[in-house]
């Protein structure tokens, strides 16, 4: 049993990056973050890690934020800084010089379906739940991104409702995952597609994923994901998320949820 909220093993070419906070469901904590932006930059260093996966232990991928975090005192500007510094974290993961492959099982929610979308591949269960905050505590941070996937009206139509879910299967067919596949074969494919492309050169790998996320940032993609930042942090001081906040406070997240969902 270890202590570490990440992990990361490599076996021959291949490295294994795993979000460790099962009993949470991965949510992902400042801690967590940190131990993540650690572990990504040693795969990045690795020469020996030719392709990185990214796996969720336990019963999901991630729950994505730990919203239970307090924010009280924070400035608006402080805010927008953190909200930034976690965008510039994605951003990291999707210039990492070598293919990187998100592999989701179970729960992959709000934040966590960032991470993913800047993974290069995405791998799902068909049985997965792939989702928006089940309370709307923001806006402009995660939706956005899913457009680009998705389409608008997609992203819209998943954004406007606070929980809204999507199954493994349902976000093949969107766009928004690469494959789907049965949950019992999910981690042999993902290393077994893992393991034929660690035979092409690294440099080739690098410079094949280099040259589609410069398609992507010509289009707009860098420049449109870091505005998230600025939106989300605006929405952070609309009464209706203020109120929310004292109610994740006063009752704790489940308390808030189903404060939200009673009204």
């Amino acid at each position: 049993m270890t202590d570490q909220l990440v992990t990361l093993a490599k076996e021959d070419s291949i490295g294994t990056l795993t979000l460790n906070r099962p009993e949470k469901l991965n949510a992902m904590s400042p801690q967590l973050l940190g131990e993540f932006d650690d572990a990504l930059g040693e795969a990045g260093r690795d020469a020996e890690i030719k392709v990185l996966v990214i796996r969720g232990a336990g019963r999901a991928f991630s729950s994505g934020y730990d919203l239970t975090r307090s924010s009280a005192g924070e400035t608006a500007d402080q805010d927008r800084e953190r909200l930034q510094a976690n965008l510039e974290r994605w951003q990291r993961l999707r210039d990492l010089p070598k293919p990187v492959i998100a592999m989701v099982h179970g729960y992959c929610l709000a934040g966590a379906t960032q991470l993913c979308i800047c993974a290069d591949i995405t791998f799902v269960a068909e049985d997965a739940t792939i989702g928006f905050p089940s309370i709307p505590a923001g806006a402009g941070l995660i939706g956005q991104m899913w457009a680009w996937h998705v389409g608008p009206h997609r992203a819209k139509w998943l954004s406007f409702l606070p929980g809204s879910q999507i199954t493994g299967k349902e976000s093949e067919a969107m766009g928004w995952a690469t494959r789907a596949f049965p949950a019992g074969k999910l981690e042999e494919e993902t290393f077994g597609y893992a393991r034929r492309i660690a035979k092409v050169p690294a440099d080739l790998l690098r410079i094949k994923k280099l040259s589609i996320n410069r398609v992507m940032d010509v289009q707009g993609f860098r420049t449109a994901i870091m505005f998230g930042a600025e939106w989300d942090a605006i929405a952070h001081e609309t009464h209706g998320v203020r109120e929310l906040r004292q109610m994740i406070e006063e009752r704790g997240l489940r308390g808030a949820i189903q404060w939200f969902q009673e009204k």
